[in-house]
């Protein structure tokens, strides 16, 4: 019986039920192999057990993941291969496909960009909304350069092995540090995103590591230089270290090269921390020049997967990771005040909430287009009793790629594009070149250089007149002009009145939303409008519906009717100046205007103030449903809350609160203990010929404190993928996940039960993901041909039978793929029913005619598991024409340890 191509199972992916490709994300959804292309055409393809997808253009090499999708689920990591344009994915076994994409933060880049827009955003080229007006100056700008000149230098120490990487990684540094600064001075690291890595010139080059002879590492580890000078003439040591040897390799890491990172940024600190004691004698000369590095006051920076990188890191000297994945392994000898992350990728959304940090997010990302570093803030609500501020900064019109001048075109030495009209062409009136809305690149760097600088003297220097730049209260930094950078936080002298939950109950037009889930009635975006997972709405390695995360949705059809949000019980706000909101409005609107109240415990109303919010300028390319944050006095306002009221102040409209805190002026010092670590382990079993047994996925537990952590659970039959909440007592050492593998005599492709895990409470999480992958160890059937060689007549139906020697646990899958005969005419997209063609082409049209190896056609069946045989048919057509015999090839893969048929399939029309 023919399937439809959207039901079929294609051979060689995993199957639903079986393990994910060896390494796969958890709550990644199994792999699936598609249809070939043509042999110069961008498409997909299925050989040497992988299925791939060539590109017909290069695929700039980013911080953002390249997926393979099959409809909303994640097959898992993609390899990229030298060329740029080539992605594979392992696969071990076989998959229901319904509909194969190729994403990129959130993104799709196996078709043509969108044209209109999503969410409320004007569709190009309609214009966008204009910019904000600038906010009011800071008293202090820290982009104003210090009294300090410059010195510059290199360093070049022995490569480095890290765990899980083949080839070695380089230790090379850019330093910039103030000349003649007495005392030992506050020490500055920065630490590059995933960019190519290999250079020749203008050329085109294999982006391979080591990098071939004949051509140079692109030096991103350079393109910091404005801001490192920025910090060194204020009195800060600053070295920009360079992570080629990771962005060559990280590809096949399951976190994507996070714990390698950190453990570079450690290594370095560590040779930082031996110079500034005995080893100075004998330490580089540019160290040697520089003043002794104080390394009791490290800062951090990282640019797009360097942000996830030194974020690790900072977690990592706090709370050690297992002595098996870290490439550093020696003592902490220096403390982490604070980190700026810009562009961040976060994989893990496990963020490190006692350490204060500021995140970027360029609203023209072409590259981390659905800014998940905004769950660096978000992430932290609820996990911790630190006061760390975790600050969040939108900047209209920036781009991925210019905050490093070595990703920049006209700057860098190698060659370099715009991200974002790579992908988007110079059509968005937003983000496009000349834009008034978009930044040049200069004017990107000075933002950049500015706000690292805003954020060093905050947390290294406790200069509290510069917090109002980066916690939410709406000041500019003159010396970035003409850019606007708003920006909300968490943390700092805030304490909670509304965080949104089960238990908040509300009254006018409210209603408790989910952040992250498929189901229409409880999402707060729709979900299919893809910003629905975007920024706040970014789901964990694909997990939805994704639990307690949740918001406010607010809507109204009339004026001035109070909209009510409470807490579970009163919550004091006793000594609080201000009441702050997050709340998003839509793209593009202007005016939305509320009236604010509080509601005492006694039930009487205080009104407090009015706010206005503009939404932010966005088009259909753009991230722009995004908080903003908005303050009334709380004078007047009893000391404990009940609940909080909003007014709307026209006709219609609609927004979303995040939460409501009471707020005052001040950085006060992060506090809260080190909280316990968890780090999940793999597990490889063999699966056995009888009996049940029960084995446990690796998950340790490091530190002496408790917490509540929320595990998901993929065991490659279920969907949605399964979580529960764990709680961690203190001084517990493991967490128990049992899983239960029952052995057969049944041949099966490798099951994997994948586990990830996000902290809740009290916890962080270091190794995100592992589980337990399932080995089979029984004889894979012989599958033989009834008949190889099939001749019918115009019309009729190729049929040929295939039979397995031996029942199976899930079934076996086919795919073959027609190749050009090595002589005689090949059948024709003309020669067979054009129905049937475009159901297992992909969609593909008859015209123009050409041979079908020229086609993305694909011949696929399933072997049930309670069955052994099975047909693969092709229907012909006829027509008038006088022709000679037609022949059609049909070519398995050859696969180890999986069925084959090992023949090729050989159909003859027989000449009219």
């Amino acid at each position: 019986m023919r399937r439809s191509l959207t039901a079929v199972v294609l051979a060689l992916a995993m199957a639903t039920g079986t393990a994910g490709p060896a390494g796969a994300a958890p709550g990644a959804a199994p792999a699936s192999p598609s249809p070939r292309p043509q042999p110069a055409a961008a498409g997909w393809s299925v050989a040497d057990g992988k299925l791939t997808w060539r590109s017909d253009r290069r695929v700039p090499l980013g911080g953002a993941a390249v997926e393979f999708w099959s409809g909303d689920q994640r097959l898992g990591r993609v390899r990229p291969h030298p060329d740029g344009r080539t992605f594979s994915l392992d696969l071990t076994g076989a998959v229901r496909v319904e509909d194969l994409s190729v994403r990129v933060g959130g993104r799709r880049i196996d078709q043509a960009p969108p044209s209109v827009a999503r969410g409320g955003a004007p569709a190009a080229p309609a214009p966008a909304a204009p910019a904000p007006a600038p906010l009011p100056a800071n008293a202090v700008d820290p982009g104003v350069p210090g009294p300090y000149q410059a010195i510059t230098g290199e360093y070049d120490l022995p490569a480095v092995t890290l765990p899980d990487f083949p080839e070695q990684v380089e230790m090379r540094a850019v330093v910039v540090a103030p000349r003649d600064a007495p005392g030992a001075r506050p020490l500055a690291l920065f630490l590059h995103g995933r960019h190519a890595f290999c250079y020749r010139g203008d050329e085109e080059v294999p982006q391979q590591w080591p990098c071939p002879p004949g051509t140079d590492p692109i030096p991103s580890h350079r393109g910091y230089l404005q801001a490192q000078q920025l910090l060194a003439s204020q009195g800060y040591v600053t070295v920009s270290i360079a992570a080629n040897g990771i962005n060559g390799q990280d590809w096949a890491a399951e976190d994507r090269g996070a714990q390698a990172r950190s453990s570079l940024v450690r290594l370095h600190l560590a040779r930082w921390a031996d110079w500034a004691g005995a080893a100075r004698s004998g330490a580089p000369a540019i160290v040697r020049a520089a003043p002794r590095a104080d390394l009791s006051q490290v800062f951090l920076m990282g640019h797009s997967r360097g942000g996830e990188g030194i974020s690790r890191a900072a977690m990592d000297s706090l709370t050690p990771p297992p002595a098996a994945q870290d490439g550093y392994r020696g003592k902490v000898r220096w403390t982490v005040r604070g980190m700026l992350l810009i562009g961040p990728t976060f994989f893990g959304q496990n963020p490190v909430p006692q350490v204060p940090s500021v995140t970027i997010l360029p609203g023209c990302d072409g590259d981390v287009y659905d800014l998940p570093g905004q769950l660096f803030v978000d992430e932290t609500r609820d996990l911790s009793r630190s006061r760390a501020l975790r600050s969040a900064l939108y900047v209209i019109g920036a781009n991925h790629n210019f905050f490093n001048t070595e990703w920049t075109p006209g700057q860098s030495v190698a060659p370099s594009s715009d991200d974002f009209v790579d992908y988007y062409g110079e059509s968005d009136p937003l983000c496009s070149t000349g834009a008034p809305t978009r930044l040049t690149a200069v004017q990107q760097q000075t933002v950049g250089a500015t706000y690292i600088a805003a954020a060093a003297r905050l947390f290294v220097e406790g200069d509290d007149r510069v917090r109002p730049l980066l916690d939410g209260t709406g000041r500019r930094a003159p010396s970035a002009d003409p850019a606007r950078v708003l920006s909300h936080a968490l943390g700092g002298n805030r304490t909670p009145l509304v965080i949104p939950q089960e238990s908040t109950t509300f009254s006018g037009g409210a209603r408790l939303c989910d952040q992250v889930t498929f189901d229409d009635t409880r999402s707060c975006l729709d979900p299919a409008d893809p910003q629905s997972q975007l920024a706040h709405f970014v789901p964990f390695l694909g997990a939805a519906p994704e639990p307690d995360r949740h918001a406010v949705a607010l809507s109204w059809s009339t004026a001035n009717r109070p909209i009510r949000v409470a807490p579970a019980r009163p919550v004091t706000v006793a000594g609080a100046r201000d009441l702050a909101l997050r709340v998003i409005v839509p793209p593009n609107t202007t005016g939305t205007r509320f009236g604010v109240s509080v509601v005492g415990p006694d039930g009487r109303r205080h009104p407090l103030g009015e706010v206005r919010l503009d939404g932010l300028p966005g088009t259909g390319n753009t991230t722009s449903y995004w908080a903003q944050e908005v303050r009334v006095p709380l004078r007047g306002a009893p000391d404990r809350v009940a609940a909080i009221e909003l007014t709307p102040r026209t006709a219609t409209g609609q927004a979303w609160l995040l939460d409501a805190w009471g707020w005052q002026p001040g950085t006060p010092r992060p506090g809260a203990a080190n909280p316990a670590r968890v780090d999940i382990g793999t597990l490889e079993v063999v699966e056995g010929d009888s009996g049940t047994r029960t084995y446990e996925i690796p998950v340790t537990v490091t530190g002496r404190a408790g917490g509540v952590l929320r595990l998901f659970l993929n065991d490659g039959q279920s969907w949605p993928i399964t979580s529960w909440l764990v709680t961690v007592r203190p001084g517990q050492r493991s967490i128990r996940v049992p899983i239960e593998i029952t052995g057969d005599t049944l041949w099966n492709y490798p099951e994997r039960h994948a586990l990830s895990a996000k902290a809740e409470r009290g916890l962080v999480v270091g190794s995100f993901v592992g589980g337990i992958v399932t080995r089979n160890d029984d004889p894979v059937p012989t599958l033989t041909v009834e008949s190889a060689s099939v001749r019918v007549a115009e019309g009729e139906t190729f049929t040929w039978r295939i039979s397995a020697s031996a029942y199976t646990e899930r079934g076996i899958s086919l795919g073959a793929w027609p190749l050009a005969p090595a002589t005689g005419v090949e059948l024709s997209t003309a020669d067979v029913d054009p129905d049937w063609f475009a159901e297992n082409a992909w969609g593909q049209p008859v015209e123009p005619v050409r041979p079908l190896s020229q086609t993305w056609l694909g011949v696929f069946g399933f072997i049930e598991p309670d069955a052994t045989t099975i047909e693969l048919t092709v229907p012909t057509s006829t027509d008038s024409l006088t022709e000679p015999d037609e022949i059609i090839e049909l070519h398995f893969d050859q696969i180890p340890d999986e069925p084959s048929p090992g023949e090729v399939l050989t159909g003859v029309v027989t000449a009219n």
